[in-house]
């Protein structure tokens, strides 16, 4: 595994960038923290390089270490087993036209991959009834805010009580649905007790909604850079508890909403984050305590450290 630090490299190579849009990290871009700490995935072995989509439906049945070499167009929807990484190899590999389902398993790492543009009615990532799962360093996106709004659905959802997830640095944009924890207001027997989910060092960019919407469970948001979001952000519902913290908010609208398309208002604590032509909406102060060691980056500095380390090409395989 190789670390690339670019905001590092940017400046070694004689950028002119201020120390106001480079600001130094905090936090470590290679390192498990959150609701999934623990997750080991496949292990640390080499594990099965696959280039083409026969190959890697193949290699996601046994498990252990995948690693994709460039991008596979067409694979349709894929389900992965337990104990399993599925790596991108370089800055440009990935799925185009395809996803992964991660269904009744646990312990599942997806890390460096481009996906975009999955099958029409299908999730790019679809965590469903799972445990322990570490979504870190991808991109995602489809071909942005036209023509139907449901010819995709989610670019990485959570549903029926799946549980301890950390989805980190990522890089989300260009797409109707983000990312939904929780499908359903009539699922709180299912739901209730599970869900826990952090989101840190995220870019939300030109996503119409959920930024993550959740329901039911505990969502922990910080660190993270939105962007011209033109519905809602972090979306609380369904009694569901969330703390949002030192995110910068920029032209997106109900950056925090507790109120909007649920029977029942959830609850969000709003601290030390910035809003830059973007509204709140929280009728329902909640009450989170983080069970976890985290480092937050400053909302005023964390667009410019979100965009240089977040997304492919930073840790690569």
């Amino acid at each position: 595994m190789r670390f690339i630090d670019t905001a590092t490299l940017a400046l070694a190579a004689g950028s002119t960038a201020s120390a106001s849009t480079i600001k130094p990290r905090a936090a470590a871009v290679d390192q498990l923290v959150g609701y999934a700490a623990g997750t080991t995935g496949g292990g640390s072995g080499s594990g099965t390089t696959v280039t083409s989509c026969s190959a890697l439906t193949t290699a996601a049945k046994a498990g252990g270490v995948i690693k994709i070499s460039g991008n596979l167009s067409g694979c349709g929807i894929i389900k992965l087993v337990a104990n399993t990484s599925v790596l991108g190899v370089g800055s440009n590999s990935g799925l185009t036209g395809g996803g992964f389902q991660i269904r009744k398993v646990s312990n599942v790492i997806v890390r460096n991959l481009k996906f975009h543009d999955a099958p029409d009615g299908k999730d790019q990532i679809d965590i469903d009834a799972s445990t322990k799962i570490w979504i870190d360093h991808n991109d995602f996106s489809s071909d942005g805010l036209t023509g139907d709004k449901d010819k995709y659905d989610g670019l990485v959802d959570a549903k029926h009580g799946a549980d301890s997830i950390t989805i980190s640095w990522n890089k989300f944009h260009d797409h109707w649905k983000g990312s939904l924890v929780g499908h359903s207001d009539s699922n709180a027997g299912e739901d209730t007790g599970k869900l826990h989910v952090t989101y840190h060092h995220n870019l939300f960019q030109n996503v119409n909604s959920r930024l993550p919407s959740i329901r039911f469970g505990t969502g922990h948001i910080y660190s993270s850079c939105y962007i011209d979001n033109p519905t809602s952000g972090v979306h609380s519902r369904m009694g569901a508890q969330v703390l949002v913290e030192q995110n910068s908010f920029t032209n997106t609208k109900r950056a925090i909403v507790t109120n909007l398309d649920s029977d029942e208002d959830g609850y969000a604590v709003n601290k030390d984050n910035i809003f830059t032509n973007s509204d709140i909406s929280i009728t329902k102060v909640g009450s989170v305590s983080i069970p976890y060691s985290y480092t937050t980056d400053a909302a005023s500095g964390v667009c410019a450290i979100v965009n240089k380390s977040a997304g492919v090409g930073v840790v690569t395989f």
